[in-house]
């Protein structure tokens, strides 16, 4: 992942965006850590925004998520000036605090919905994570409680019409089980390819 983003020129200003998606519990946040941790020891400095900060809530998947993160992080990178967004509380279920988003080299946006088709003029990789759904859901209820287990229901009915509407299995750069193993790759080493429509 780190050799393929180092590769690619930059799609974001001067950022290169590195997207982690796959449902929920995979090991996304696992893998953005691994990303960013192998980038610094290359001495390549990198941002990391993990999506749980910006979904508004359990039914954030969609709505107003991607026009925020666009207008608040995306677009100020790409014209060459840093991000700021506003993170969701999730104890008080409200936006609480602004997060700034500095320009680095690399940035890493990690959560489900982040490699979707809104991305693919700006990301240098696109990386899928998956791992069953009843390894996902238990490891989610130990962070979260078994309460939230309605909640985790709701989330990943919403995550799979999501990830079947954007094709995003199908489309990422790599793809790796939720152990961090290569599950496949697409062989091109310059990042997403497109179709003649412009989508991947």
């Amino acid at each position: 992942m780190v050799d393929r983003a180092l590769r690619s020129a930059p799609r974001l200003g001067r950022v290169r965006l590195v997207c982690i998606d796959g449902p929920a519990g995979s090991g996304k946040t696992t893998t953005a850590a691994d990303v960013a941790r192998e980038l610094l020891v290359r001495d390549v400095a990198v941002a990391v925004v993990h999506l749980d900060d910006l979904y508004d809530g359990w039914r954030g998947l969609e709505g107003s998520l991607w026009p925020r993160l666009s207008a608040q992080v995306l677009e100020p990178l790409r014209r060459g000036g840093p991000g700021r967004f506003q993170r969701y509380d999730w104890a008080t279920g409200a936006f609480a605090e602004w997060v700034d988003v500095p320009v680095r080299p690399v940035l890493v946006l990690e959560g489900c919905g982040s490699a979707r088709r809104s991305a693919d003029a700006v990301a240098s990789v696109r990386v899928w994570v998956e791992a069953p759904d009843d390894v996902r859901l238990a490891r989610g209820l130990a962070r979260d409680g078994q309460a939230a287990e309605k909640d985790w229901t709701a989330w990943m009915a919403d995550e799979r019409a999501h990830f079947a509407r954007e094709r995003t299995r199908e489309r990422a750069d790599i793809r790796l089980d939720g152990t961090g193993r290569v599950a496949g790759r697409r062989p091109d080493a310059d990042g997403p390819t497109r179709d003649r429509s412009g989508l991947a």
